[in-house]
């Protein structure tokens, strides 16, 4: 990382870079390194300083440069990306917030976005065409040179989310008859040419029949260990695991987590290769499922952060509006013991705790089916285990609250009664959010629905129903 330029002044701080027009840096990052880099980005721009721009750009890793470019606010933006020019790395494009790089685009010409686009491995590239605007796509491949076009359109025509989508295109390959030796002086020929026709990163060269068909694979740690005269055939790995391109980019994530696979090599339906995907950009995947599900069980969504106020306020009313209709459900519920709670006015102040604790229960159990049911953990053979298991737990930490409870309820109100039917409220609606937390996750999986997505209204509108339903219901047979 580049050091403060000089002129910047002594007493520049987080403060300042948020006047200047910066938002917070990323959680989770260190503070101290942005404050330094936000404090020279803002003198370098408020200077036109373009030289200390670029020169404080080329310190920094691509990825830091792109969370440059997000913490500022769109004017500076602008100026920003306009001051650097060609001198911004072509990665820092992938890097990108999806939202952020829409407003980007939205003041280049197709032909400015085709030049960058086509600086980037094919993977990268994909993923930024694949996220335009229809129109905005055709603009921007139109623009592209044939070669590159080819490329991205042909993955473009594989499903969304498919491996398709996710491997690059720019791989190693050999014949079986060819050597350690000329395996190496090909490699160098290529990149020493006037095109690089080698992808940027890569881990295993493999080996192809006439018919393209791969038949082995060699570890570049592997190659460079062997002797030149060696034949690849002698020392390629034979047992390859094969991706289909129509493949889910979550089925081959867990695939190489379950393999440990650094990378793999990708076929079409006639077993031909057409590209690899590697370690890189699994994690990605790992990352994006991760983000999106945690994002979807709160109702928002992955640009949120960076939409406009009125986008924002559209996308949760959705979500709240749904919230709403479960609320007024439960609400219904305790209007069916109206008479009961003007008579015990003690039942009004207990109530919520039963709907908290089983709500709470049922989160706990919710998140780890869910989570299971993403690693493939948690499947139709081993269902019913879970299942009771949950069951089991539920019953008992509502019988230990329920003595808990029943206790303080008892001792609060000097009412035994009262300590009774709380305790056995708390067991049964443990015990359904147990039961809901495990069921609802999988009955939806089953239906085709996200589980991640819909989980918590089902199980926050059962917890609430058969709390208030079984408490009240209760107080209505014992007390009056």
């Amino acid at each position: 990382m580049s050091e403060r330029p000089d002129d910047t002044p002594e007493g520049d701080t987080l403060e300042t870079a948020l006047d200047a027009g910066f938002d917070a840096p990323p959680e989770g990052q260190d503070e101290a390194e942005h404050d330094e880099v936000d404090a020279a980005v803002i003198t370098a721009l408020s200077e036109g300083d373009t030289e200390a721009l670029k020169e404080l750009v080329d310190g920094l890793h691509y990825a830091d440069v792109a969370d440059v470019v997000e913490r500022l606010n769109e004017d500076k933006r602008t100026q920003f990306l306009t001051e650097l020019g060609d001198c911004l790395p072509s990665e820092v494009w992938a890097e990108l917030d999806e939202a952020v790089r829409e407003t980007v685009f939205e003041d280049m010409e197709p032909a400015q976005i085709a030049a960058a686009v086509s600086e980037l491995d094919s993977d990268d590239a994909v993923e930024i065409v694949e996220e335009m605007e229809e129109p905005d796509q055709k603009a921007v491949l139109e623009a592209m040179a044939p070669p590159d076009r080819r490329l991205i359109e042909q993955s473009l025509g594989y499903p969304d989310d498919s491996a398709g989508r996710l491997m690059q295109r720019e791989i190693v390959t050999v014949p079986t008859n060819w050597t350690v030796g000329e395996t190496i002086d090909y490699m160098r020929a290529a990149a020493d040419g006037d095109e690089d026709i080698l992808p940027t990163s890569f881990y295993d060269i493999f080996v192809v029949d006439p018919t393209h068909k791969p038949v082995g694979a060699i570890h570049l740690s592997h190659l460079l260990r062997s002797k030149r005269p060696i034949k690849v055939s002698e020392i390629m790995q034979t047992e390859l695991k094969l991706i289909p391109v129509t493949m889910d980019q979550e089925d081959v994530a867990f695939l190489f987590r379950q393999r440990d696979l650094v990378s793999a090599p990708v076929v079409d339906e006639a077993q031909r290769l057409v590209g690899a995907i590697t370690i890189d950009d699994v994690v990605d995947v790992i990352h994006e499922e991760h983000e999106e599900d945690m994002l979807a069980m709160a109702g928002v969504g992955e640009a949120d952060l960076y939409d406009a106020a009125i986008d924002t306020t559209k996308a949760r009313f959705r979500w709240l509006l749904v919230n709403l209709f479960t609320a007024i459900l439960a609400s219904l519920v305790i209007g069916l013991f109206e008479t009961t709670l003007q008579q015990v006015v003690a039942l009004a102040i207990l109530m919520p705790i039963v709907a908290s604790m089983g709500g709470n229960a049922g989160t706990q159990t919710l998140t780890v089916a869910v989570r299971a049911l993403a690693t493939r953990e948690l499947t139709s053979t081993n269902a019913y285990r879970v299942i009771g298991k949950e069951l089991l737990v539920g019953a008992i930490n509502g019988v230990l609250f329920a003595v808990i409870t029943g206790a303080i309820a008892w001792g609060w109100f000097q009412e035994p009664q009262i300590g009774l039917i709380i305790g056995m409220a708390m067991i049964v609606n443990m015990i359904v959010a147990g039961l809901a937390g495990a069921s609802i996750p999988l009955l939806l999986d089953r239906a085709g629905v996200d589980p991640a997505i819909a989980s918590s209204v089902f199980l926050t509108t059962v917890t609430d129903v058969v709390g208030f339903f079984a408490f009240l219901g209760l107080a209505a047979a014992f007390l009056l």
